[in-house]
């Protein structure tokens, strides 16, 4: 059946590494870009249905720009290389994980199968390759979203590489790569891709009622293969096992602050900030983000685009907590409502900047926990310089390690060392217990005098209660 674009691949290739949130998920960034090639019995296009093979759970999209060959390119230099485009287009790399153990690298089985690149609808002839939005919708929500000057390698890198050691033809389709975000997807799904000016790309996954035979590679699944496929759904960042996360979501900083400190850690509460929703509670693992003082020709280099900022809020993973380095400046906001958002969407814990929130009001909306020193209305640029992530910041007079925890309440933010939150928690929720049951027995009339700490009577008492419970 012919596409309706009249596309005609001889062949299609495809990144396997290409965009920085992308790179941040896998743990890895490429110094090159690797591919991979995909049949041309895999085209496809928008509106009809993707296949989940019978015995597999792992279906995954992944949403990509199309480049679409419009003339022969071989040993093209770079700076010529996009004038061998006919136009780009959205396009969507499914992939079955159940099979990526069958065809290690080459992917034939995994993302060969027919339908599974589907593309379109429509060619956009003329545009600025490194300013394409690309987003991803699964059932209406926002799964992926991306510009292209995120990319590792620009379009006109990978034509001219590519065509150092092939040629291209007329037809042929480079699928750029896919951002941060990719996930599984199940029968009845409906998943989007969008290139801003050439329309959506939507197909709905369905499941294979026929058996695939007793010959030939199986279906295998694994727990790394899981994780993989799954990529940055909401599965915890933190590591903190079930009850350990139980306890901190219900004690107070007060009384976390207090196990601490028993344990010889006193600069452990981040000073000076304040919660823009003081009814949300936050639990989670520290995603650091470091701003330097503003010098307007660093800034000019590093400050626009794709910065330090925006790839750190891309980088996000679920129950993570974006704590920023402000130097407790507060003449400029240091994060607004839009990347807020978009920290939200892709299941942050909270935000905790020693700075200015911008945008402020908008926060009272968002079911984000966000701790911040002032309200101001100027952007960053007006003293910060968005530097660097992932290292070890001062925020409110406390150092902030990558992955410490941080618990947040109405009252304020304590940091944990890893190494010692189960233990904290567990105390803390044990120490509430007692002061509970303190609280009440003053509620009753009671004397403080052996009761607040407890006497050997008293906690008899307590004890008792408690095994009765």
């Amino acid at each position: 059946m012919e596409h309706p674009l009249g596309l005609a691949p001889g062949k299609i290739i495809a990144v396997h590494l290409n965009y920085r949130g992308r790179a941040a998920e896998r743990g890895r960034t490429p110094a090159v870009p690797s591919y991979f090639l995909k049949p041309a019995s895999s085209l496809s296009w928008s509106g009809r249905p993707v296949v989940r093979p019978a015995g597999c759970e792992l279906l995954a999209f992944e949403g990509e720009i199309a480049i679409i060959i419009g003339a022969r390119a071989h040993r093209v230099p770079r700076h010529r290389a996009l004038d061998h485009v006919a136009g780009y287009t959205a396009a969507n790399d499914f992939g079955v994980y159940d099979f990526k153990h069958a065809d290690l690298g080459s992917n034939l089985r995994a993302k060969g199968q027919d339908g599974y690149t589907p593309v379109g609808p429509a060619i956009l002839e003329t545009a600025d390759p490194s300013a394409l939005w690309l987003r991803t919708y699964v059932n209406g929500e926002l799964a992926q979203e991306a510009r292209t000057d995120e990319l590792l390698f620009g379009f006109d890198l990978l034509i001219a590489d590519l065509s150092r050691l092939m040629t291209l033809e007329p037809g042929d389709i480079i699928l750029a790569g896919t951002p941060a975000g990719s996930t599984v997807v199940r029968p009845g799904d409906v998943v989007e891709v969008e290139l801003e000016g050439a329309g959506r790309l939507r197909n709905q996954v369905i499941a294979d009622s026929r058996d695939l035979g007793d010959f030939g590679v199986q279906p295998r699944v694994t727990d790394e293969v899981r994780a993989a496929a799954y990529g940055s759904a909401p599965i915890p960042a933190s590591g903190l096992d079930g009850p350990t996360l139980a306890a901190l979501r219900s004690v107070s900083t007060a009384t976390l602050s207090s196990q601490l400190r028993k344990r010889g850690i006193d600069h452990h509460f981040i000073e000076g900030v304040r919660p823009a929703r003081p009814d949300l509670r936050m639990v989670g693992v520290a995603r650091t983000l470091r701003y330097l003082p503003l010098r307007e020709d660093v800034f000019d280099e590093i400050g626009g685009g794709m910065n330090a900022q925006k790839r750190t809020v891309e980088e996000i993973r679920p129950g993570e907590v974006l704590v920023i380095e402000a130097r407790g400046e507060r003449g400029a906001g240091t994060l607004g409502d839009i990347l807020a958002l978009r920290a939200l969407r892709r299941g942050a814990a909270g935000v905790v900047t020693d700075g200015g929130l911008r945008d402020s009001p908008s926060f009272a909306g968002l079911e984000l926990p966000a701790y911040f020193a002032v309200a101001h209305a100027a952007v960053l640029g007006r003293r910060h310089v968005p530097m660097d992530s992932q290292i070890p910041v001062a925020c409110g007079g406390v150092l902030v390690m990558p992955g410490d925890v941080l618990v947040g309440d109405a009252e304020g933010v304590v940091v944990i060392p890893p190494r010692l939150a189960a233990e904290v928690a567990r105390d803390a929720a044990r120490q509430e217990a007692e002061e509970r049951f303190i609280y009440e027995r003053v509620d009753e009339g009671a004397s403080v005098d052996g009761l607040y700490p407890m006497n050997r009577v008293w906690r008899e008492a307590y004890e008792e209660r408690e095994r009765a419970r």
